[in-house]
C-alpha cells in the first residue's frame, strides 16, 4: 500500500519539539528561510516524513539518516532512506505532502490552481506534441501528473515534461535518454478544493491512501 499524508504548515516557533526532530543539515536549511511561509511548510514537511518513516522502520523520528548523495557526488540530491521505504515531499500554498511507498522510488506532487497569464508559454514547457491544457485546471492537473513520473523517476525538472505523453490510463510514452524502462502507474489525488495533486511510480500498481497528517504533527509537538 502506498500512503499519501497532508498537513498544513508549522510555524516553528509554535511547535519547538519538532525542530529538534530534523538532522543538522534540515535544521541548517530552515534556519536559511527568510519568509516564514516557507519556513513553515518546510519543517511541516520534513517532521512529517519523519514521522511517517518511523512508524514504518521502528525507529526514533530523530535518529533516521538520510543519504542525499546527487550525481555530482554532493549531499545535496534527493533523500533517500538507506534500506528504507521510497517517499517523496511537495508543499503548494497551505498544504504539505509525504509519500511512502514500500516498493520503491515513489514521485509526489500538489500544485494550488491558479490563473496564470503565460498559460500558452507554459503549455509549451509542459505539453508534447499530443497534448493540450485549455485552462489553468488542465494545465495544473497535467503539471503535477508528470512533476510526479520525474520525481519518480529521479530526474525531477532536470527532464523537459514534454517528453512524457499521456493518456487517460496513464503514461501513453516516454521519450529521451532518461525514459524509464519499467511501466508507469499514475494516480491523481484531491488533497483540498483548488489544488491539483498526483503520485505515480513504476511496476506493479498499488493501492494508494490518503491521510491526515496534523494529528501525527500534533502529537509530536
Amino acid at each position: 500500500m502506498t500512503v499519501v499524508w497532508w498537513a498544513a504548515p508549522v510555524v516553528p516557533e509554535s511547535a519547538p519539539a519538532l525542530v529538534p526532530l530534523l538532522d543538522a543539515h534540515e535544521r541548517e536549511r530552515l534556519a536559511r528561510f527568510r519568509r516564514p511561509a516557507d519556513a513553515a511548510r518546510y519543517l511541516a514537511a520534513h517532521a512529517l516524513v519523519r514521522l511517517t518513516l518511523a512508524e514504518v522502520v521502528g525507529r526514533a523520528p530523530a535518529a533516521l539518516v538520510f543519504d542525499r548523495t546527487c550525481r555530482c557526488g554532493a549531499q545535496h540530491g534527493k533523500p533517500v532512506l538507506p534500506g528504507g521505504p521510497g517517499f517523496s515531499l511537495t508543499h503548494a500554498g497551505d498544504l504539505v505532502g509525504v509519500a511512502v511507498h514500500p516498493a520503491g522510488p515513489v514521485g509526489l506532487d500538489v500544485e494550488q490552481v491558479r490563473e496564470l497569464t503565460d498559460l500558452e508559454a507554459m503549455t509549451a514547457h509542459v505539453c508534447s506534441p499530443h497534448e493540450t491544457a485549455p485552462d489553468a485546471q488542465a494545465f495544473f492537473t497535467l503539471w503535477t501528473r508528470k512533476e510526479a513520473l520525474l520525481k519518480a523517476a529521479g530526474t525531477g525538472l532536470a527532464a523537459p515534461m514534454s517528453a512524457i505523453t499521456l493518456g487517460p490510463s496513464g503514461v501513453l510514452d516516454w521519450v529521451g535518454e532518461d525514459a524509464p524502462t519499467d511501466p508507469a502507474w499514475l494516480r491523481d489525488l484531491h488533497p483540498a478544493p483548488g489544488y491539483r495533486a498526483a503520485v505515480a511510480g513504476f511496476g506493479a500498481e498499488p493501492v494508494v491512501t490518503e491521510r491526515a497528517g496534523d494529528d501525527l504533527l500534533a502529537q509530536a509537538r
